[in-house]
């Protein structure tokens, strides 16, 4: 689904992932869940571009919602896939979390089961990543810039690209939490450090671009300043 020109979106608003589409090439902003593959091809096929065209893979953090095709493209293509330092081994699949659950709804966290399995399969981890730090702006298309966001995961990573007027927040925030059903900015569940995440936040609100897009939820475009405000008026 495009967004704003050269900007679109794979998935919907239970597990969502991005494309960054420019004449150079296309970057790819998570890969969602195995299932979804088929979505991507879709998504490609609508603008006539085949998979070849993707020069690499920004992974947000490295949950398995989130790397679900990343090492088919990967070892089929050759394609990079990069992540921040602290979440590599979880990419990788060498270590893992089980934060608590918190609240939640049954209508909702059983739609969120139902998706999954849908568009689950087995996820295939990393076998090699390319770690990047805060700050590091990356060779590929639209220029992804590195912002540190650490709180949902260690090395959860925003990804700033100013030629869509777009950040990528992965689980920073959710615009719809998988659990609850409830709508708007606010926290992600399943945080790991949930004081941190929100301190992290906090960077993003000098961060003046138009989209704020999360890897669960309705694409914001209400700014990143008042995302931030919101998510913090969630938290309470």
């Amino acid at each position: 689904m495009q967004l704003a020109p050269g900007l679109h979106r794979i998935g919907n608003d239970i597990v969502a992932c991005y494309l960054v589409v420019t004449d150079d090439g296309i970057t790819l902003i998570d890969a969602g869940l195995p299932g979804q593959w088929k979505d991507l091809q879709a998504e490609l096929a609508s603008l006539g571009r085949p998979l070849s065209d993707i020069r690499g893979i920004v992974l947000t953090h490295g949950d398995s919602d989130h790397i679900g095709f990343a090492e088919r493209l990967r070892a089929e293509l050759g394609i990079p896939v990069f992540v921040g330092e602290a979440d590599a081994a979880r990419a990788r699949g060498e270590e893992s979390t089980s934060p608590a659950w918190g609240h939640l709804r049954i209508g909702a966290t059983l739609a969120f089961i139902a998706y999954a399995v849908r568009k689950g399969g087995r996820t295939r981890h990393l076998t090699e990543v390319i770690p990047v730090h805060d700050g590091e702006v990356l060779a590929l298309p639209g220029s992804p810039e590195v912002i540190a966001l650490p709180g949902h995961s260690p090395g959860s990573i925003g990804v700033l690209v100013r030629s869509v007027d777009a950040v990528f927040v992965g689980d920073g925030l959710t615009t719809r939490h998988v659990l609850t059903g409830g709508v708007g900015p606010a926290p992600a569940p399943f945080t790991d450090d949930p004081a941190g995440a929100l301190d992290s936040l906090d960077r993003l609100a000098a961060v003046d671009v138009r989209w704020v897009l999360p890897g669960h939820g309705t694409p914001w475009d209400g700014g990143t300043a008042e995302a931030v405000r919101r998510v913090h008026a969630a938290a309470g």
